[in-house]
């Protein structure tokens, strides 16, 4: 798995916003790739006609798509090419090292610094050519955009660990899909405070769903903000956690893709990339933690939601 950047990322303008240029300009020694995906051509595979030309209109002056998500001049051209970038890693399963971040993006709006649903563009473009997708979500917050826009199909298995409560609520573990994709959503909810301990629990618990649903392509959400040093959440993920996870996905499936979600201090959000990546590679860990436990009230808390969602899951899967 290589690094896809361009710098035009970084022309997405939001000023002193958490999700700003800075996260990417943290990581260092990175080569720019030409992105020659036209994101554009892709968006209505999700989007509507009329959310696509509001998005244009807000660029072109500036100004704000939703209370939290910020728009400039530069931003349409970024988003766009985000897209594409992310087409271009689900080809060659790389990691797309994009911004504006997308899961949380609904057809007809934007929502938490999302504008257009990078992840889910490039699986429904998958899903078309014929493709069953795992969507494995490790960013801290629930993607709502692209769990409801995928909520009936039994062609997408959409798996996330997130923290709840937390923004932007929902994906509790009564949340299964519905119609065709009962069975089809894994929504793992993380109590604050989760740690290391519950976290690789959870993967593990859960990953026997992901290798029955025999995925062509995983396609990952990949966001960095459950780290313990994060800004925006409260889990108690170590960079180690990261490695694991990519180790793990690399050696249970073939064809595996991702691109950037959250991640807010750009000191420890280096290093998580750099090990998830390396743990997908399979070469040695770069950033070592001391792992990270959670209380016992915590564990509790977790234990009852994940033997929940196992009860929910079993009329539709072996666990």
């Amino acid at each position: 798995m290589k690094i896809i950047y361009n710098k035009i990322f970084l022309e997405h303008d939001t000023g002193m916003h958490p999700e700003n240029r800075k996260r990417i300009e943290s990581i260092t020694g990175i080569e720019e790739t030409e992105i020659n995906e036209d994101g554009e051509k892709y968006l209505e595979l999700f989007h509507t006609k009329d959310y696509i030309n509001l998005v244009k209109e807000t660029c072109e002056s500036g100004g704000h798509l939703d209370p939290d998500t910020i728009a400039s001049p530069g931003s349409y051209g970024a988003a766009i090419k985000a897209v594409g970038a992310t087409i271009m890693a689900s080809k060659t399963n790389d990691f797309a090292l994009v911004r504006p971040p997308g899961h949380h993006a609904y057809p007809t709006h934007s929502s938490g610094f999302c504008i257009f649903n990078n992840i889910s563009i490039a699986t429904q473009k998958l899903v078309d050519e014929g493709k069953r997708v795992l969507i494995f979500d490790f960013d801290g917050h629930l993607g709502d955009g692209t769990v409801k826009f995928f909520k009936n199909s039994d062609k997408v298995l959409y798996w996330s660990l997130h923290q709840a409560p937390a923004f932007p609520g929902g994906g509790t573990e009564d949340e299964i899909g519905e119609e065709e994709g009962k069975g089809y959503t894994i929504n793992v909810p993380l109590p604050p405070k989760s740690g290391d301990d519950i976290y690789m629990r959870a993967v593990e618990t859960f990953m026997p769903v992901a290798e029955q649903f025999k995925p062509d392509v995983v396609a990952v959400s990949a966001g960095f903000d459950g780290h313990h040093e994060d800004l925006l959440l409260d889990l108690r993920l170590s960079t180690n956690t990261y490695y694991k996870l990519g180790k793990l996905l690399s050696d249970k499936f073939k064809n595996i893709f991702a691109t950037l979600e959250g991640g807010y201090n750009i000191i420890s959000l280096p290093k998580c990339l750099h090990n998830f990546i390396d743990g997908i590679n399979k070469e040695p860990m770069r950033f070592k933690e001391r792992s990270t436990d959670s209380m016992i009230q915590t564990i509790n808390e977790f234990d009852f939601r994940a033997n929940t969602l196992e009860k929910n899951l079993k009329k539709y899967w072996k666990l």
